[in-house]
């Protein structure tokens, strides 16, 4: 059992193939930026879903998450810093 050869349908067989897939890196970061807004067609999100490696939108969401919130604690200093918040 041990020997035998991994089949397409094996358990994460579609996850690896998913992981070689390779597009620029603006592509996906242009992908993940229309999902953080929420707009997107349903034809471009079947190309995004064939094309796009699931690793690298991962790691691409977690940055502009991060990115999102520095941003907003940005804000929240310098909002509070002017003393436009009293």
């Amino acid at each position: 059992m041990a020997n035998e050869p991994q089949d397409a349908a094996a358990p994460g067989a579609d996850l690896k193939a998913a992981a070689q897939r390779k597009l620029s890196f603006r592509q996906t970061a242009t992908a993940v930026a229309w999902s953080f807004l929420g707009i997107r067609r349903g034809r471009d999100y079947q190309n995004d879903v064939n094309r796009l490696n699931p690793v690298h939108v991962i790691i691409t969401g977690v940055i502009a998450a991060l990115l999102f919130v520095l941003g907003l604690v940005m804000l929240v200093k310098w909002i509070v810093a002017s003393g436009a918040a009293t």
